[in-house]
């Protein structure tokens, strides 16, 4: 966790929160604000760049703005919200943070590493200023409990890493509903950045970042889409732990399935149940002093119980509120969301290339790479997008 102690040119008992972006995810966090589910904290504006979506939260007495900087400059606000499309994140959270905002970022920070490095490099400049990303899943009981597991020592030497996790399956009818859906323009990738940035972020956070990454990404495999839709990748960790990342948009009924192997026992994660085998003895160890050849050390299996989450956007919220008012740890700090972003370029870059990565990843080379895609993508962009694109350049000279 990351502890940061901030001062205000307002003396805060609440925080006064602006909203920008109103999409699906936007409109699930305004409703749970609205509904006063995070103590300390205070919806007051919206933004989007339709005024007649806009007319809705209004009439429900919400502050309206079309423009993001102007409602960052209005006065109105003590910090943001970003829930807008991929690429936007970084633009966005650079201005917040010029204009004196704390901001909550929703997945991904950034469309590629080298943006997320701006707006981290931005935060830096601006220590008073709170950054946190919403990784929802770092308060998910079934992710804590596994990272304390590990934590205690108790699955022994970490030697195999698996997560299928193919049960994002999506339809022609979702990549078509947005014309920056699954373009390299409009999101900077596919399943990896957008649906599998909260898997990215439990790996990292749980197991720490591998050293190398070997992708294998099909771009439109299921789809009639430029971005990877499936893909699988090989992973090593710098003490010598091997893992697999196994995803797809196009396979139903899919699996989730997470799969720790250790020198005292696996783990497993599938159906809402965690089982632990438990080994009495290390197997290392058993191997070592054995004197048969085909004996294994005695199991013993448990089962870990747990309840999900009953609301863990609105927990990141609070926590986000906490920071601000009170210096409280961050759960989320806005630095640690650049990992999963990396391991997301890394694993399409990977097979783009054709070789092992060694991370960390050069980001100025995936950047590279991602913008000759871009110049060939097939999303067109708006008046609108021009703007907001040649806003962005302004960060990046």
């Amino acid at each position: 966790m990351h502890s940061t102690r901030v001062t205000h040119s307002r003396r805060m008992s609440t925080v006064r929160l602006g909203l920008i972006g109103i999409g699906n995810i936007g409109r699930h966090h305004a409703e749970y604000l609205l509904d006063g589910k995070v103590p300390r904290c205070e919806l007051r504006a919206v933004c989007a760049p339709s005024a007649a979506k806009l007319e809705p939260w209004k009439a429900r007495g919400l502050a309206t703005e079309t423009d993001a900087l102007t409602l960052m400059r209005s006065g109105l606000i003590d910090a943001v919200l970003i829930a807008t499309p991929h690429f936007q994140h970084t633009t966005l959270g650079i201005a917040a943070l010029e204009a004196g905002l704390h901001v909550m970022v929703e997945k991904p920070i950034s469309a590629h590493k080298a943006d997320a490095q701006r707006l981290l490099d931005c935060a830096e400049r601006h220590p008073d200023r709170v950054l946190a990303g919403m990784f929802q899943l770092r308060v998910e009981p079934r992710y804590t409990r596994i990272r304390e597991l590990l934590a205690s020592g108790r699955l022994g030497k970490l030697q195999r890493v698996s997560w299928l996790i193919t049960d994002w399956f999506r339809t022609d009818a979702y990549y078509s509903s947005g014309g920056w859906r699954a373009t390299w323009r409009g999101e900077g990738g596919g399943v990896l950045l957008n649906q599998c940035l909260h898997n990215l972020d439990v790996l990292s956070w749980i197991l720490g970042m591998p050293t190398q990454v070997r992708g294998f990404a099909q771009l439109g495999r299921w789809h009639n889409i430029e971005v990877e839709d499936q893909v699988t990748a090989y992973l090593e960790w710098p003490d010598g732990a091997s893992g697999i990342f196994i995803t797809s948009t196009g396979e139903a009924p899919g699996t989730n399935r997470l799969e720790l192997a250790g020198s005292r026992g696996r783990l497993v994660l599938e159906n809402n149940r965690i089982t632990f085998l438990e080994n009495e003895t290390d197997a290392l160890d058993w191997s070592r002093t054995a004197t048969v050849g085909f004996s294994k050390p005695p199991v013993t299996e448990h089962e870990l119980p747990f309840e999900n989450h009953p609301a863990p956007h609105a927990a990141l919220m609070e926590n986000f509120v906490g920071a601000i008012l009170d210096g409280t740890p961050l759960i989320a700090p806005g630095a640690d969301g650049i990992h999963s972003v990396e391991l997301a370029n890394a694993m399409v870059y990977s097979s783009i290339l054709g070789q092992t990565l060694t991370l960390p990843l050069n980001g100025a080379a995936w950047e590279t790479e991602l913008q000759q895609r871009i110049q060939n993508s097939r999303f067109e962009k708006t008046v609108r997008e021009v703007a907001i694109d040649d806003f962005a350049q302004s960060f990046r000279r």
